[in-house]
């Protein structure tokens, strides 16, 4: 039912990353299948070269490149800034093909913004997800650079 929680990811299955905060996110390959049954996202955000097949779940496409960064970082920045909000009530999915460079490079800017600091989001992915996410150097540069959007000031 829309406004309900839903039910989390089971943290114990395949690719379900918790955050510091407690957030669950499923990173995933999309050249490998899911199998039959269990739950599927709410929401999806695929991070591929070309637009993605259409998925029956509400997405966004990243145009994101194969061993590359966003083709839009402003735009990235929003995405994730959302899919990380979204976490906290729905389940969200980050995908490219293969499930480590790109995935990991958006996973690790999800916990930068769940409050990991930027220079240790790389390895908090890579022991928590998979330990050969974030795949080249520019993308380790890219979530070292991804400051979280400052915190407004009360007074």
């Amino acid at each position: 039912m829309k406004g309900q929680p839903e039910p989390p990811w089971d943290e114990r299955d395949r690719g379900v990353l918790r955050l510091s905060s407690g957030r669950l996110v499923r990173g995933w390959g999309l050249r490998r299948p899911l199998g039959p049954g269990g739950p599927v996202p709410s929401y999806g955000v695929y991070l591929l070269g070309r637009q993605p097949p259409a998925v029956p779940w509400e997405s966004r496409w990243l145009r994101w490149p194969d061993f590359r960064l966003p083709a839009d970082r402003d735009e990235a920045r929003s995405v994730l800034a959302q899919a990380w909000e979204r976490a906290a009530s729905e389940r969200v999915e980050v995908a490219c093909g293969g499930g480590r460079g790109r995935t990991g490079t958006a996973l690790a800017c999800l916990a930068v913004l769940d409050g990991v600091p930027a220079d240790e989001a790389v390895a908090y992915v890579r022991a928590h997800y998979d330990p050969r996410a974030v795949e080249t150097p520019w993308q380790k540069r890219y979530v070292r650079d991804f400051a979280p959007p400052p915190r407004p000031v009360r007074g």
